[in-house]
Parts: structure tokens; C-alpha cells; sequence
């Protein structure tokens, strides 16, 4: 499977979540958002995922990504680009990366879940 192909296969099945959208990451890379809130993006140097800054290190250590920098000169502490030879792994990072980003739910959204 291709990383583009990949890449369409998880946005088709989390723009099934509620507040979820396409759009671009950083720059131009396709990319998903909840809420306006950027949480996965497809870059030429693989997946780009946000995450709590200790899980992207641990991704890191283990060697199945290398940290994200866009361009600027640092990489940036709660991102981290997962290589192509991680492909099985992408869904299930991409998931984590919306549960991440994905506000906290609010009272109004509780109460109205349960009614």
C-alpha cells in the first residue's frame, strides 16, 4: 500500500468522528483536524502525528519515527514523524494523535449525549 493510500484510508475512517476535516498540516501536507486543531498529516518523510511530548519520545527511542520539525530549525516537542516502514502502525497513532488533540468533552455536550 502506498503512504498516500494509507494516508486516505485513516482520514476516510476518522472523518467519520464528530468535529473531525480534512485540511493541511503545516504548509501544504494533507493533513486532519478536530475542531480546527491540527492532529495527523501526511508529509514526504512519513506520518506526522501529535502526541504528549513522553510518547513521542518513547516513538523515538524505539526508533519508528524521528522528531518533527517544520522547517524552522528545532523540532517541536509534541510531534513526531512516524517512517513509512511503520505503515500498520499509522491507524492506530492516528487515533491516539485525535484522542490527544481532541478537546475534553464540555457539560452542555455531556448533558445533551444523555438526553
Amino acid at each position: 500500500m502506498t503512504r498516500e493510500s494509507s494516508f486516505e484510508a485513516i482520514a476516510d475512517r476518522l472523518l467519520t468522528e464528530p468535529g473531525v476535516n480534512e485540511g493541511t498540516g503545516f504548509g501544504s501536507s494533507p493533513g486532519l483536524r478536530v475542531d480546527g486543531r491540527n492532529f495527523a498529516m501526511l508529509t514526504p518523510d512519513g506520518l506526522v502525528v501529535k502526541l504528549p511530548a513522553r510518547r513521542c519520545a518513547e516513538l523515538v527511542a524505539a526508533q519508528m519515527g524521528k522528531p518533527f520539525d517544520r522547517g524552522q530549525g528545532h523540532p517541536l516537542k509534541e510531534w513526531v514523524v512516524i517512517h513509512d516502514t511503520n505503515q500498520p502502525d499509522w491507524p492506530a497513532l492516528a487515533l491516539e494523535a485525535l484522542t490527544h488533540v481532541r478537546p475534553p468533552p464540555t457539560s452542555s455536550t455531556v448533558s445533551s449525549r444523555r438526553a
